[in-house]
């Protein structure tokens, strides 16, 4: 059996319509322009009505597959899921997948601003300000696809104590990209699409898709 006969096959010419298991408006923003290159609809699973689902897993692969399987069962269509975060090196990888609600599970409130207070409290104290946005990606072509693709990305900084730049979402505002020399909320989104831990993940999931094409 060839690998067009293999599931990683079937899922490369099925990519007509692929439903976006998110509802996170900034996802959302940026998945659709990465995959409009690429010639896929990509449609957000709340205008298909799925709810989201729930999130248990420790880790970012778990919980991304938790979530495409989730969208395809209720869809039927193939489903694309990413789960990602912030993970900073003095903080053991924290706030790693709980990066969306940090602060809320420290008693505060779910929210950006209050998510980046938090971090920044976190790292008085210390001097090693590394981090690094992760991106795991999980392509299923239906829920209990036996074959689901997964990719990655990392997309290398360091966090400020101040916030700079009015693009982006998360904690964009407070991660500096030494290479470019500003925070993620200061590029152009058209940069940020080219370079963001969530494109490169895409990037290394198209080519996988087409070498089985």
């Amino acid at each position: 059996m060839n690998d067009r006969e293999t599931g990683a096959g079937t899922i490369a010419s099925s990519l007509k319509q692929v439903v976006l298991a998110s509802n996170n408006a900034g996802k959302l923003r940026e998945f659709a322009a990465l995959f409009e290159t690429a010639g896929i609809e990509l449609i957000p699973q709340g205008r298909l009505n799925v709810p989201e689902a729930e999130e248990p897993h420790p880790t970012f692969v778990e919980n991304a597959l938790t979530k495409a399987r989730h969208a395809a069962k209720l869809t039927g269509l193939p489903a694309l899921a990413d789960d990602s975060g912030l993970c900073v090196v003095a903080l053991r990888g924290a706030p790693g997948v709980y990066s969306a609600r940090y602060a809320q599970r420290a008693g505060g409130e779910k929210s950006d601003a209050a998510n980046n207070a938090y971090l920044v409290e976190q790292l008085a104290a210390e001097s090693d300000r590394r981090a690094y946005y992760y991106c795991v990606l999980a392509l299923v072509r239906h829920a209990d696809d036996p074959e689901p693709l997964i990719a990655e990305g990392r997309w290398h900084g360091e966090v400020l104590d101040a916030p700079r730049g009015a693009n982006g979402f998360g904690y964009d505002p407070y991660f500096f990209l030494p290479t470019l020399g500003s925070t993620a909320a200061e590029l152009e989104p058209a940069v940020k699409n080219a370079t963001s831990h969530r494109a490169i993940a895409l990037q290394h999931l198209l080519a996988r898709l087409s070498e089985a094409a």
